[in-house]
């Protein structure tokens, strides 16, 4: 039992601790848990990638939902799962531009995080809500998502639906 408790420990504090010895992200992709998704591709080009989805939001006026992750972090790979899900498809298409930064080991991409005002990358994932003129909506609640893969999907989608209508 005690083994099971450290174990669970591990593995919830494992998003907001730099990871070592992490296995390579084709790896991880490979043997997902059911219900998680790797979105965090660290060829991307993260700033293309926001710059075109912020200005997509505006114009439609939608939010952009910014999630800073890495697909080593279980927590970061559970959230774009439930994102995937079609309970929340809908909800994401009309009221929000959805980008995946990759954050590695919270050390890349940063200067993007810098840019709406936070130092870095605490934990994984991040989850920044913009308005459609830039503007963090969820400043205090961004760095609180660690814990994602256990929180419940009312709750996650209850976040988002709350955020989804706020001006």
């Amino acid at each position: 039992m005690r083994t099971l408790l450290l174990l669970a420990a591990f593995s919830l504090s494992a998003c907001a601790t730099t990871a070592q010895g992490v296995v390579p992200r084709e790896a991880v992709c490979l043997n997902l848990p059911a219900g998680d998704y790797c979105a965090y591709d660290p060829n991307r080009d993260a700033k293309a990638d926001l710059a075109t989805a912020m200005e997509i939001a505006k114009e439609n006026n939608q939010k952009t939902l910014l999630i800073m992750g890495a697909d080593w972090c279980h927590d970061s790979r559970a959230l774009a799962g439930h994102l995937r899900k079609e309970r929340f498809t809908p909800l994401i298409a009309e009221f929000y531009r959805l980008v995946y930064v990759d954050v590695a080991q919270k050390n890349r991409n940063i200067d993007i995080a810098n840019r709406f005002g936070f130092d870095n990358i605490v934990g994984t994932p991040t989850v920044i809500i913009l308005d459609s003129d830039g503007e963090v909506l969820n400043r205090d609640e961004a760095p609180t998502w660690r814990n994602a893969a256990s929180r419940s999907e009312d709750d996650i989608y209850d976040y988002f639906e709350r955020y989804a209508t706020q001006d």
